[in-house]
């Protein structure tokens, strides 16, 4: 009886193994459908969608059509993210693309991704605090640390003359982050941050931040904060008091919505998030035209990288499970190999295929460093008609 017992549970294990084998490759979209990004947290949904579907235009990964599931990270409640994530890990995904806000981003990583062994890449998880986080080599980002956007938007401020800015920040491990960077950057570089306070979301009058940020005397305020939350509150109070008129605006601030809310009071500002003038991104722009969308909105480029990198992964390593495919990313995002640029998936595929080597490009010249993530290149941008125009690239 005990060796049927034992036969009956190995052809049992044999048989979910051949069935896990047999199931299609799932990604888990975990990004912040509600909440301070959720203007933007669409169109990078989208991106990484359309990665998706060009693969399995392609054929797919291992034979089986790529599918995808949506998951509600809130960006600002870990408990909910980390939920949202654990049902994703319920319903059998073998990779996450996301999640997007840096502290929810930690909150899955930590307690749902490693503890499950499931490999992330987030196009837009962006605190330096997630470069040291033990992830047992499973986590990576396609969108620069705010170690970087520190220093880039300290020069494009010495670079306009500016030498004294207060700093606005919201209170959770994305804006603390950032302004610990830009601060130290920009004391470095000569300047003086007369006053850095943090600034909590939710909230429905910011009069008495404004108020002690404009008792500084500073005539430049640096917002670093989210588009549809409190960021958005600071500068509207600010603007309607006189308190200020110019505004420094880094990549949680960046959206067509908070252009079209606050029109002609952008007029003044300026400000950057991660982008480059790369081939790839013309041809990433290209795509995402046709698909109805704006692939210049934050993030969405990064994020049609991170699905991209995670479905060629998948392909070189033979398998969806996470610590093959995990083992293959650094050496797809780099040289050596054969350059690869959006809408070229089917090709990278080919070559993987015959056992060739690949550098993926993608939309945002992918570069992998240190910890998994993005070396980083930026748009530096300014506020005119209601548009959001590029000045230059760093």
């Amino acid at each position: 009886m005990k060796r049927l017992l034992l036969a009956v549970g190995a052809t049992a294990l044999l048989a979910g193994a051949a069935a896990a084998q047999d199931a299609a490759p799932k990604i888990g979209i975990i990004l912040g459908f509600t909440g301070p990004l959720e203007s933007i947290t669409p169109f990078m949904a989208q991106a990484a969608e359309v990665a998706i579907a060009e693969v399995n235009a392609a054929g797919g990964i291992l034979g089986q059509q790529v599918v995808s599931e949506r998951a509600d990270s809130t960006c600002i409640d870990a408990a909910a993210a980390t939920a949202a994530a654990e049902g994703l890990v319920e319903g059998g995904i073998n990779a996450i693309m996301g999640a997007d806000c840096s502290g929810v981003t930690n909150a899955i990583l930590t307690n749902v991704a490693v503890p499950n062994g499931i490999g992330m890449i987030s196009p837009s998880a962006t605190s330096p605090g997630l470069s040291t986080v033990e992830d047992n080599g499973l986590f990576f980002r396609t969108a620069p640390s705010d170690a970087r956007q520190g220093v880039v938007m300290s020069e494009i401020l010495m670079d306009r003359g500016i030498t004294e800015v207060a700093l606005t920040y919201t209170n959770n491990d994305y804006g603390k982050g950032l302004a610990d960077s830009f601060q130290a950057a920009f004391t470095e570089m000569g300047g003086t941050v007369t006053l850095a306070a943090p600034h909590e979301d939710g909230k429905a009058d910011y009069s008495a931040e404004v108020a002690a940020l404009a008792a500084t005397g500073s005539e430049v305020l640096v917002v670093a904060g989210y588009t549809d939350q409190g960021g958005r509150g600071i500068i509207q109070n600010a603007l309607d008091t006189g308190a200020f008129d110019t505004f420094v605006l880094p990549d949680g601030m960046i959206g067509q919505d908070i252009v079209d809310a606050l029109g002609a009071g952008l007029e003044n500002s300026f400000g950057q998030y991660p982008g480059t003038d790369s081939q790839g991104a013309a041809m990433w722009q290209e795509i995402a035209a046709a698909q109805g969308f704006d692939g210049t909105s934050a993030f969405a480029p990064e994020s049609y990288d991170a699905a991209a990198l995670i479905m060629l992964a998948m392909a070189k390593a033979g398998s969806t499970d996470s610590a093959a495919w995990t083992a293959q990313v650094m050496d797809l995002a780099n040289a050596p190999g054969e350059q690869i640029f959006p809408g070229e998936l089917a090709k990278a595929l080919e070559l993987i295929a015959a056992g060739q080597d690949i550098d993926y490009e993608g939309a945002t010249a992918v570069e992998l460093i240190g910890p998994g993530e993005s070396a980083g290149n930026y748009r530096e941008v300014e506020f005119k008609d209601g548009e959001i125009v590029t000045v230059r690239f760093r």
